[in-house]
């Protein structure tokens, strides 16, 4: 354990997109009383995901990080959170097939509730107010009131979160998440899908080889993996008086865990290697993710990784590439022949999400699905090119039937944007458009 370190030494640096909050004693009671509340995960657990990642960094496993922008209080149901779950392992039964290894399941969920943004402050006919940094700072609501940074909305996250994960862990391990009943939705996707003929492929393989091992014995009456699964949650570590009120020593190693959460990431706007987030997550034992965005230097990103994960220890550090499908081309390649050669041990994610956002002509912020497979295939290519492992995706995405991103096969366009737009952030993918991005990406596993 790093003698230094502790939760609080982070308050030394400089913390960039932190709240303004004007009751300091409201603040420091709000904190007294999360550090006394229950962990939301234990440290064996994260231990178990960073065994998990370890495999992703040879190309022996593949992570697939899925879920909420941002999640809200108003838009609480465990009818949305069963939809998001069941959704992502569709998509990992899927991504499994087609990759022959197995698949590292992440939700960006239980914790994803604060959001940096690109101005402090937001103007609505002439009003100016502090902008909307999630649910556990402020509110969406323009006006006065709800804009303040309220410290209290953190134990509201906390309480949400909690249920959040208790569901989560019912579903991984309660039978929802059985191979047989899985494939059976993924086949009811085929149908109404207007390229069905495309998936159905690779999706009668997938029953062929259930049906196989079921005629051997196997079946999930016998074998518990085929009823059951891992699965982890994770957020960006934003707001740091939360994240340090969650971490405590683990009785077993004697490490420090935040356990708010199984993973934590550092965000684009973040990663300061002199910053209060680096200096946070350089002391717990959490895997850490590491946003890198077309501004991204090698050499800075390298300091980072070694600082952060001194003893290049496999699963660690998951490097979630977010360039842009008209940038990655031109920048990654370099990167990653750095990385290559000093033999750092990293999982390689592609977020195809952040860097393609942009405004339609109606208004709203979307994102174009061609422009996030883009991405996709040349984060693939790349890989293949210079030989080392594309290890993940990390994708924002809902279960819901919503209209926030443009394309795919219900063909959404400019006009349908209004009718389901839902996000208190940034455009997700939809249910329907995450697995056609599952089943596209399937041949790019498979070659790779």
């Amino acid at each position: 354990m790093n003698q230094k370190w502790n939760p609080d030494s982070w308050k030394s640096k400089t913390a960039l997109h932190q709240p303004n909050y004007l009751d300091e004693k409201k603040l420091e009671k709000t904190i007294k009383k999360m550090k006394k509340l229950p962990p939301l995960v234990f440290a064996g657990e994260v231990r178990s995901l960073k065994k998990e990642l370890s495999k992703c960094v040879d190309g022996n496993g593949f992570l697939l990080q899925a879920g909420d922008c941002a999640e809200s209080f108003a838009e609480f149901h465990p009818n949305y959170i069963r939809d998001t779950f069941r959704v992502i392992m569709q998509m990992a039964v899927i991504l499994s097939f087609a990759a022959g290894v197995p698949v590292v399941k992440v939700g960006r969920l239980a914790g994803q509730f604060a959001k940096p943004r690109s101005s402090p402050t937001e103007e609505k006919n002439g009003k100016k107010l502090p902008s909307y940094l999630g649910d556990m700072i402020n509110a969406i609501n323009f006006d006065e009131k709800a804009r303040e940074h309220d410290p209290e909305r953190m134990i509201q996250a906390y309480n949400q979160a909690a249920s959040t994960q208790n569901l989560l862990r019912a579903f991984a391990y309660g039978g929802y998440a059985d191979l047989s009943t899985i494939q059976n939705w993924n086949l009811d996707f085929v149908k109404k899908s207007k390229q069905g003929s495309n998936f159905k492929v690779i999706a009668d393989r997938i029953s062929e080889c259930l049906d196989f091992i079921n005629a051997c014995g196997i079946n999930n009456k016998n074998a518990r993996q085929l009823y059951e699964t891992n699965f982890f949650i994770s957020h960006e570590a934003l707001l740091l008086p939360y994240e340090s009120a969650f971490t405590r020593i683990d009785s077993t190693t004697g490490k420090w865990y935040d356990v708010s959460t199984h993973m934590v990431w550092i965000g684009d706007r973040t990663r300061q290697l002199n910053g209060a987030h680096v200096e946070f997550c350089k002391g717990i034992s959490n895997p850490i993710g590491i946003k890198v965005g077309p501004s991204a230097k090698a050499n800075e990103i390298i300091e980072l990784v070694k600082t952060i994960n001194p003893e290049n220890e496999k699963g660690k550090i998951v490097l979630i590439v977010r360039m842009g499908a008209e940038k990655i081309n031109q920048l990654f390649p370099q990167l990653l022949k750095q990385f290559k050669k000093l033999d750092l041990n990293v999982v390689w994610s592609c977020d195809p999400m952040h860097a393609n956002i942009e405004k339609s002509k109606s208004g709203y912020k979307t994102r174009n699905f061609k422009n996030i497979l883009r991405e996709v295939k040349s984060f693939f290519k790349i890989h293949k090119n210079i030989g080392t492992y594309a290890g993940g995706i990390h994708l924002e995405m809902t279960g819901q039937n919503v209209t926030e991103c443009i394309g795919g096969l219900q063909k959404i366009s400019d006009k349908d944007l209004s009718s389901r737009y839902h996000t208190h952030c940034d455009p997700r993918l939809n249910a329907s458009q995450s697995l056609e991005l599952a089943f596209l990406m399937a041949s790019n596993l498979k070659k790779s």
